[in-house]
């Protein structure tokens, strides 16, 4: 089984304005005259970090990474000002232009692979080949089956549930406006706590087993500030996505190798998401990890993360 690659530093970093008052933290490691590679982080919210360099042979890749609007360590942070699908899309393509990068690699997981969609839709002559992780395809049932009672997240996870609702005095009616309404409060207290409580929910199900620091991670005030703010905005406003948009406009995609890497037991991206997906795109490599969750770091995704870049690095080589 394939494990992460030694840690690595960057070759540079940099802070590049986009518009909206939005300042982006884009890095690069790897090989600067190696094959171009951005990495999408999910959330949307999450930023990227240290342990996301770790999948790519520095040798082989030119790797870009950045934190999206209002994530990590771009500026202002978890802003949700001019914050949007179609905006992050042109940010990606202002970061390959301002590079000099004539097409790349998408690799994207969760929120990262909704992203991926977009921006590959968009600009399918940019893109050389698409790895995705825990597919999310940003339809009403995705995001019902993340945030509803009746959804499959609450149903398998029913006690992290009632957690859930606690800053909702334990009702769920009109979840997603009413935790908008807090997490946008001007309330500096209760807007953390809807933050933390938003976070913690989708943090205990991340993994197929839970790491023991589970609750202190998905709590820190910077990560939930970012990540329940933005996904709460994008889930109020359907992502900015039509209904079924990604998988209608998957044909466009035809011709790119592509691989999705999913965990039979994701909670937070069900896996007909990737099923769904893959039967747009009859040419994809459909690799479903058997004893794995969601994460990225869970070791069968984790393998098959790098094992779809190997397959990948054969294909454009």
């Amino acid at each position: 089984m394939r494990t992460l690659l030694p840690e690595i530093t960057p070759n540079w970093q940099q802070w590049l304005p986009v518009g909206d008052g939005h300042e982006l933290y884009v890095e690069e490691v790897g090989n600067p005259q190696g094959l171009p590679v951005v990495v999408l982080h999910g959330g949307p919210g999450a930023g990227c970090n240290e342990t996301m360099r770790r999948f790519f042979d520095p040798a082989r890749y030119r790797v870009i990474l950045f934190d999206q609007r209002g994530a990590g360590r771009s500026r202002p942070h978890a802003s949700l000002e001019g914050n949007n699908t179609q905006n992050l899309v042109a940010d990606i393509e202002l970061i390959r232009a301002n590079l000099g990068i004539d097409s790349w690699l998408v690799f994207g997981g969760s929120w990262g692979s909704t992203l991926a969609l977009a921006y590959a839709e968009t600009h399918p002559q940019r893109v050389k080949a698409l790895v995705l992780r825990g597919i999310f395809l940003a339809r009403d049932e995705d995001i019902h089956w993340m945030t509803a009672p009746d959804g499959g997240s609450a149903q398998v996870y029913p006690d992290h549930y009632r957690d859930f609702l606690e800053p909702l005095g334990g009702e769920a009616h009109d979840l997603l406006a009413r935790y908008y309404a807090l997490l946008t409060s001007d309330n500096e207290l209760e807007r953390m706590q809807a933050a933390k409580a938003w976070t913690l929910w989708e943090g205990r199900m991340v993994n197929l087993v839970p790491p023991a620091r589970v609750d202190e991670i998905y709590t820190d005030p910077s990560l939930a500030l970012a990540v329940g703010r933005m996904e709460c905005h994008y889930f109020v406003h359907r992502c900015f996505l039509d209904e079924d948009q990604l998988l209608l406009d998957a044909h466009k995609l035809a011709g790119i190798p592509t691989v999705l890497v999913h965990g039979r037991y994701d909670m937070v991206c069900k896996l007909e998401n990737a099923t769904s997906l893959a039967a747009k795109l009859p040419d994809a490599q459909l690799w479903i990890v058997p004893a794995a969750g969601h994460s990225a770091m869970e070791p069968g995704i984790t393998d098959g993360l790098i094992k779809a870049l190997d397959w990948v690095w054969e294909k454009l080589k």
